[in-house]
């Protein structure tokens, strides 16, 4: 198993880490970053104030407001709940910089201007508090030139912090020191950023864009010149630089849009301000293309104005032609051999590129050839190591491995010397060398740049080891490079069982953890069998269950391919039987004598949900999508999840002064007839499906951390399962009510009658069916009545329409 930081300098654990306490954060600067910025900070409940300059007319706050308001409305959303705007706090330079005193850490985000971000720091430097750290959110100007605005005092605590767009949504945060930067600050604020916002921190070099803006623009600068020298189409270009490349699915162009040609162009004239020839041999390529000039021109800014590479037009998405600067007919895609060559293993793949004959397959060469040159000659001025600059291109820009990650899988000194041939042959976009150490010493002999030692720091000469701070004792199993051959979770720790469907294992022998190795991770009758024993075990010999499997999805719920060719063979029976034993083993789940934590990431759908509601507790990466989504494949939660949304709302209205137990019903009803999925593990608390006191992750890779720690608090404070107990419910008074809604949504053409019968089967099944208003039921009488519900439906032709459409499609059949 791979050490933990703890274990290689035990004076350090989680248990005595000293964090740096952020109690409040001032945000300056209200404009797209300040905003989601603050917004973020409020997801993971750190108090926020976000300052802007006074309004001319009307309330003095009303930029801020304005900025807050408009949170609201953005897609992707930067709020975990939009309500949760209203816990940002307001304020403007003129009236309330006093409360800077109050702040533990103080971001700057304002215009990339540095006279403007100069003369605030004069403005604020008063009002900074003694022990208060200053960090200034830009994407390139020179950190160290912005110090120097600075009172003395302040230097030490001030550095470069570079989130990079969506705040929330992106992984990656730059922080970058100045020579007056005391080391122990950014320490501080790299633990923070990573346990407290959920980020991923590199440490850049106070260089032009610093690390991933410069290599990543870099790299779209170079493909758009080879885009000309090959004469490709944009949409092309973007088939074959999507997730066929293994980088984001927007490709090239369609990235640059979202992104916005205003920022993209802010961001390359900042490296043409601030480098030339003699500092970047590649300055020549940095020429903002004509067809960028060309769309900022005519006021196509990308996604923000809707239009720039791309314009959507109805349904249909239409390229931009810089001939004749108009829109034509979009969706080219890519030569299928490339798709091909483009799945074979990295050094063949490389290979067949090199010595394609078509323009496509020269193009993706290139451009990986560009890719690798320039991070080479450029490693010693950005970054401290090579590992660096592959996590800042993986967690910046989408990819899945980064330039030196790819170059040392396909074999190093093959493919150096495939580029040193190109530099020689004058097609490389700089004639600039690589450097020596690509040949020669250690990394030729390691033959790469990551070795289990640690990664290429080309300054020392050194293989480097990731820095060791307190906060990366949380982390199990944290992202790593390849060639570190850090041992990934799936044999790490002690085996207890392993089959085809699930793997049971320790790190401590003290809690249990239940792995799904199915395909995303879906519940099949196999799985069920392996948390049935995995249970049993845990009763046994361990303080807890713990249910991870490492990686997103959570669980996309039951396993309806593998159910079919049952149902096809053997009739509904085989149905009721799968169900039967998917409903037992969430009630086992339940009912365990020691405690069962399901850690959520990603997707948590149907049975997945069915899944950690019967858990005794959730902890939940804050990006966990969790809902019941049965009714499009045409079905009813038939795992329990509707038992569950009825004994909630019995205990709802128990412990409330209102005993109408159908108003406490009505919220879970639309949630599962709607199949409402919460886009945050924040907006899933707020649908029912974690509770208030289940706990919220920031950071992924510390999931399994809090949730260890969880089951063994919970353990060691005695935990005793529920006890069965019977609970009310609405009868066929409720249903009645709820009939009647779903009636004038059916005839006012709002649901189709598929969509009819199956709500009223929902409706049925949380109300008890054809019971009294109050009766007392018990979980498995709901459980027959959805498994029910749910056999009915198998064999309904419309459902079985819906099944296939989404096992052929992946796409909801509306029908």
């Amino acid at each position: 198993m791979k050490p933990t930081p703890e274990a290689m300098n035990p004076s350090i654990s989680p248990s005595n880490m000293s964090r740096f306490q952020v109690k409040k954060v001032a945000v300056l600067g209200a404009g797209v970053m300040g905003a989601q910025i603050a917004a973020h900070l409020v997801n993971v409940k750190v108090p926020v104030v976000l300052f802007d300059l006074p309004a001319k007319e009307g309330p003095k706050n009303g930029i801020v407001s304005k900025a807050i308001e408009g949170l609201k409305k953005l897609k992707p959303s930067p709020l975990g709940v939009a309500d949760d705007a209203a816990l940002i706090g307001q304020a403007n330079y003129e009236e309330h910089l006093e409360q800077l005193r109050d702040c533990d850490l103080i971001i700057e985000a304002i215009a990339e201007r540095m006279d403007w971000k100069l003369d605030l720091y004069k403005k604020i430097a008063p009002f900074i508090a003694p022990h208060a750290i200053v960090a200034s959110n830009t994407s390139g100007l020179s950190i160290t030139k912005l110090s120097e605005a600075l009172p003395e005092e302040i230097k030490p605590r001030f550095c470069g912090i570079h989130f990079f767009n969506p705040p929330r949504y992106m992984y990656l945060v730059e922080l970058i020191n100045t020579p007056t930067t005391r080391p122990e600050v950014l320490d501080q604020l790299e633990s923070f950023v990573t346990s407290g916002l959920g980020k991923g921190v590199v440490r850049a070099k106070d260089s032009p864009n610093f690390i991933a803006n410069r290599v990543g623009i870099a790299g779209m600068l170079g493909t758009m010149k080879e885009v000309e020298k090959f004469g490709l189409s944009y949409d092309v270009v973007d088939d074959l630089t999507g997730k066929k490349l293994g980088r984001a699915s927007s490709g090239t162009f369609r990235t640059a849009d979202v992104v916005g040609l205003d920022t993209m162009a802010h961001v390359i004239k900042t490296l043409q301000d601030n480098l030339d020839e003699k500092s970047d041999p590649f300055y020549a390529s940095f020429g903002t293309p004509e067809v960028l000039k060309t769309l900022l021109e005519m006021g196509h800014l990308g996604q923000k104005s809707k239009a720039g590479f791309y314009k959507k037009v109805g349904r249909d998405v239409l390229r931009f032609e810089l001939d004749s600067k108009s829109y034509v007919p979009g969706g080219q895609k890519a030569d299928e051999v490339y798709g091909r060559m483009l799945k074979k293993p990295a050094g063949q793949r490389l290979k067949l590129l090199r010595e394609a004959e078509g323009p496509q397959g020269q193009f993706l060469w290139a451009i990986l050839r560009n890719s690798f040159h320039y991070a080479a000659v450029h490693l010693a001025s950005i970054a401290e190591t090579a590992r660096d600059v592959d996590f800042a291109l993986r967690w910046g820009f989408g990819m899945q491995q980064g330039p030196f990650e790819l170059w040392q899988e396909a074999g190093w000194l093959q493919v150096a010397q495939w580029i040193n041939e190109d530099i020689a042959a004058g097609k490389t976009l700089s004639n600039a060398p690589l450097p020596e150490w690509v040949f020669k010493g250690p990394v030729a002999d390691a033959g790469g740049v990551h070795t289990p030692q640690g990664s290429w720091n080309p300054t020392t000469q050194k293989f480097e080891a990731r820095r060791v701070l307190p906060v990366y004792a949380r982390q199990h199993f944290p992202e790593d490079v390849l060639g570190s051959q850090a041992q990934g979770y799936a044999t790490a720790g002690k085996t207890v069982h392993e089959d085809k469907a699930i793997r049971l294992w320790t790190l401590d022998d003290e809690i249990l953890i239940a792995s799904l190795k199915t395909k995303m991770h879906a519940i099949s009758p196999e799985v069920c069998e392996g948390l049935t024993q995995a249970i049993e075990l845990a009763e046994k010999d361990y303080q807890g269950l713990v249910i991870w499997s490492g990686d997103e999805p959570f669980s996309v719920g039951a396993d309806l391919a593998g159910l079919l060719p049952a149902f096809l063979a053997v009739g509904v029976s085989a149905v009721d039987d799968a169900e039967g034993f998917m409903q037992q083993t969430m009630l086992r789940l339940r009912y365990a004598s020691v405690p069962v934590i399901s850690a959520i990431r990603g997707m948590a759908l149907g049975g997945g949900c069915e899944l950690a509601v019967y858990s005794a507790k959730r902890v939940a990466a804050m990006e966990s999508y969790i809902g019941l989504v049965e009714v499009g494949v045409g079905l009813v939660p038939g795992a329990g999840g509707l038992a569950y949304i009825a004994r909630r709302a019995a205990e709802n209205s128990a412990s409330s002064s209102d005993k109408d137990i159908l108003k406490f019903l009505t919220e879970g009803f639309t949630a599962a007839a709607m199949a409402k999925v919460g886009t945050s593990a924040i907006e899933s608390r707020k649908l029912g499906y974690l509770l208030d006191s289940d706990l919220i992750v920031p950071n992924k890779d510390e999931l399994l951390f809090v949730a260890l720690n969880e089951a063994k608090a919970m353990f060691n404070a005695g935990y005793r399962a529920p006890h069965k107990r019977l609970f009310p419910v609405a009868g066929r008074s409720g249903k009645a009510t709820i009939q009647g809604q779903l009636v004038n949504m059916r005839d006012g053409g709002f649901i189709s009658g598929h969509d009819f019968k199956i709500a009223s089967l929902i409706a049925n099944v949380l109300t008890g069916g054809d019971v009294d208003a109050g009766t007392l039921v018990s979980e498995e009488y709901l459980m027959t009545l959805e498994r029910q519900a749910f056999c009915e439906l198998v064999q309904h032709p419309k459902t079985q329409e819906r099944i296939l459409g989404m096992l052929s499609t992946g796409k909801p059949v509306r029908n």
